[in-house]
């Protein structure tokens, strides 16, 4: 397996063309609890359940520093103890390696979270 979350987000052009269906596949294989949605324009996303509201508020806050330390943007949707990351990327309206890089890495942040002992 292809560890993901090693590997820095590119830059994208609008010259780049979305992934296939097999290399969409191959890169969904390394992750765990994403779903993929291959409707007009590919995604994925994952639901993540948090403790409480300011949990989930400090899991999204370190998802932006992150995503703006990528250059490569989720859409985030909040909702009490919920946290829905969808990953696409947008020039390309489909998907590409940099969203399944994202993916693992806000996975690590995640797990991270989970394992504080002080959320700040």
């Amino acid at each position: 397996m292809e560890d993901l979350a090693v590997k820095r987000c590119i830059p994208c052009s609008k010259e780049m063309i979305p992934l296939s269906d097999k290399q969409e596949n191959d890169l969904f294989n390394n992750l765990t609890g994403w779903m993929i949605n291959r409707k007009k324009i590919h995604t994925i996303h994952k639901i993540y359940k948090c403790t409480d509201f300011m949990e989930a508020m400090v899991f999204v806050n370190r998802v932006a520093e992150l995503s703006e330390d990528e250059g490569h943007h989720p859409d985030i949707y909040i909702s009490y103890q919920y946290v829905t990351i969808a990953l696409w990327t947008k020039k390309i309206f489909g998907l590409s390696e940099n969203d399944f890089i994202l993916a693992a890495k806000i996975d690590l942040l995640f797990d991270a979270l989970k394992h504080d002992q002080v959320i700040s």
